[in-house]
């Protein structure tokens, strides 16, 4: 689900910033991002992240910058840095060649110039901590204003689809009807060259309108229907949801296919639109 959230904080020796973004995804996917003093905390911040999200893209930047006046950079190993003085001096005058360079040539030898690890305490990671926490709630706040909406709009297509059980049931008398006529045309023509028992006939055809009667199929929708609007007014998780609309899916599916008249059709394909909707933005839904 679409957040975003962000906090900062200033303390006697960082300056701490925390930044969360996220779009929509079926799983979740996080994109970390530290500066080289979280270097060893990450793994950890990953973890602690990770229940908080639960589903979707996410980028989460975090900075941790020195406000206070100690020194951090590369620092001189003097002693390795005499000890290779000695044995270029020594072979420089063994050799009676010109050792002005020296000093630069030995700061230039490997190990003499090391980087200072900065490394953080606990108050200090306490503190990163406490912020991540303040953006989190912030972001929280966004996918919660988000998800308000999202459930709106999908109560909406759902009524949109409950909606068209009534017209649909409208059209079941002229649709049986057009049913009828077209089997007694096809048997009047049938009757020019062969003998009919009627009352087979009629037998066939009860069973004929029986298999083409989509009441089942219209409860069922109409169940399914009340289900999600019940668990989407209760806050399910996008799976259940999911669940639902498939199952909303097939007898939707089995009523346009029952259906072989033009103005039912119509009206399942505006479900279908409608249940297509829903799919795409239950996942979006935690």
């Amino acid at each position: 689900m679409t957040g975003y959230g962000n906090a900062e904080r200033i303390t006697k020796k960082y300056h701490i910033k925390v930044e969360v973004k996220s779009l929509n995804g079926k799983f979740l996917e996080l994109n970390l991002r530290c500066p080289k003093i979280l270097g060893e905390k990450e793994a950890l911040l990953r973890k602690y992240l990770t229940p908080k999200l639960i589903r979707g893209s996410v980028l989460c930047l975090l900075s941790v910058d020195r406000v206070d006046d100690v020194a951090e950079g590369a620092k001189l190993n003097t002693a390795l840095a005499r000890h290779y003085f000695d044995q270029i001096k020594s072979l420089s005058d063994d050799l009676g060649t010109n050792d002005k360079d020296i000093l630069r040539s030995i700061l230039m030898m490997p190990d003499v110039m090391a980087a200072d690890e900065a490394t953080l305490e606990d108050s200090d990671w306490n503190d990163v901590l406490a912020t991540v926490d303040e953006a989190f709630t912030k972001f929280d706040a966004f996918r919660l204003q988000e998800g308000d909406a999202l459930g709106t709009m999908l109560l909406n297509h759902n009524k949109i689809i409950l909606d068209q059980l009534d017209p649909i049931e409208s059209h079941e008398i002229a649709r049986k009807g057009l049913v009828k006529d077209r089997l007694t045309a096809g048997l009047e023509d049938f009757r020019k060259d062969n003998k009919v028992d009627q009352n087979r006939f009629e037998q066939e055809l009860i069973y004929y309108l029986e298999k083409l009667d989509i009441a089942e199929e219209k409860n069922r929708l109409k169940a399914h229907c009340e289900l999600f609007d019940k668990e989407v007014r209760k806050g399910t998780n996008g799976k259940k949801l999911g669940f639902i609309s498939q199952e909303m899916g097939r007898e939707i599916n089995t009523l346009g296919s029952k259906a072989g008249f033009a103005p039912m059709q119509e009206l399942v394909i505006v479900m279908k639109e409608e249940l297509e909707k829903i799919k795409e933005q239950t996942l979006n839904v935690l």
